[in-house]
């Protein structure tokens, strides 16, 4: 894949774009498994599906590995909360809401 300086046109940009997504769609899909078995995991450990200590940590790692590769932190936080709250409800299919 190109890197953005060595796009010259539209087109080769979009085309590193478009790969990239596919990238991060595979990664969500992934994370969804990981996701899946800590449902499993918490239900054999009797833990919720919202722990809050846990959600705070996430955050925090998101927002300095965002600041890290020079992405604004507010904006991957948003993302990642949003990722979180959807993954603590699929956790609730399994366990059930608390």
């Amino acid at each position: 894949m190109r890197a953005p300086e060595n796009c010259t046109t539209m087109a080769e940009l979009r085309e590193a774009i478009d790969a990239l997504d596919e990238d991060l769609i595979a990664l969500l899909a992934r994370r969804a498994e990981y996701i899946d078995r800590a449902a499993v995991l918490k239900q054999g450990e009797g833990l919720p599906a919202r722990i809050g200590p846990r959600v705070d940590e996430v955050v925090a790692h998101v927002r300095g590995a965002a600041k890290a590769r020079g992405l604004e932190p507010d904006l991957a936080e948003g993302l990642w909360r949003e990722l979180i709250e959807w993954s603590i409800a699929r956790e609730e299919r399994v366990l059930g809401k608390t």
